[in-house]
């Protein structure tokens, strides 16, 4: 019984490290449309969307099962649950990856505006974070989760130095105030993905831990 339930856990963890992985493909992806406008990019952005929802709706049919038909034992059971908690976080990375987009749709003239931001140090910046957040949870680093955590302070400190650009921007060229707004918008997105891998990295720690910091559970 012992045997399968591992096997079952090694399963999630790959899911995981498939929907991180997807999640970063696609936070790179709307990185570069912002910078590029890349049309087929942006249509392989809503595929890379459907993706990350279906494997968000596979992982909990695991974590299900695993609750459902092994009776985990504590520790177990804390690493089921907070994976099902990481999942909802991850697909809203991939629910903001795409607004991004969304926002570059609407606006062409947003590129020539990124290149005076730090916005592409922001995005770097949250998809290292998704990529350490589930690693630290498929290799229970709590060293590593605890990193991610305090890593959301430099994804807040860029948020507030694209706002002072954007601010900059508007008061030498106010007839580019639309575009500077698209700006702030995708930058405030970056931050959330921000807030979303940092999410992970606590649920991470409260799975080696048994403590959860993030607030309520």
């Amino acid at each position: 019984m012992r045997n399968r339930f591992d096997r079952q856990l090694m399963r999630l963890n790959q899911e995981m490290v498939d929907m991180g992985g997807l999640c970063e493909e696609m936070i790179t992806a709307a990185a570069k449309v912002v910078a590029t406008r890349d049309k087929e990019l942006i249509h392989d952005i809503k595929g890379m969307e459907e993706e990350i929802n279906h494997k968000e709706r596979d992982i909990e049919r695991i974590c299900m099962k695993l609750l459902l038909q092994q009776q985990p034992v504590a520790t177990d059971l804390r690493v089921i649950s907070s994976a099902l908690k990481m999942v909802s976080d991850m697909e809203r990375i991939g629910d903001q990856a795409s607004d991004i987009v969304g926002i570059v749709q609407k606006d062409s003239a947003v590129p020539a505006q990124m290149e005076n931001t730090h916005l592409e140090k922001m995005s770097k910046a949250t998809i290292d974070m998704v990529s350490r957040s589930v690693k630290a949870f498929v290799k229970e680093n709590l060293g590593l989760a605890r990193e991610v955590i305090e890593q959301d302070d430099l994804v807040d400190d860029l948020f507030s130095q694209v706002k002072k650009e954007v601010i900059e921007m508007i008061h030498n060229e106010p007839e580019r105030g639309e575009e500077c707004v698209a700006i702030l918008m995708i930058a405030k997105y970056f931050e959330r993905i921000g807030d979303h891998a940092s999410n992970v990295a606590e649920w991470v720690e409260y799975a080696i831990t048994g403590e959860y910091k993030g607030g309520s559970l």
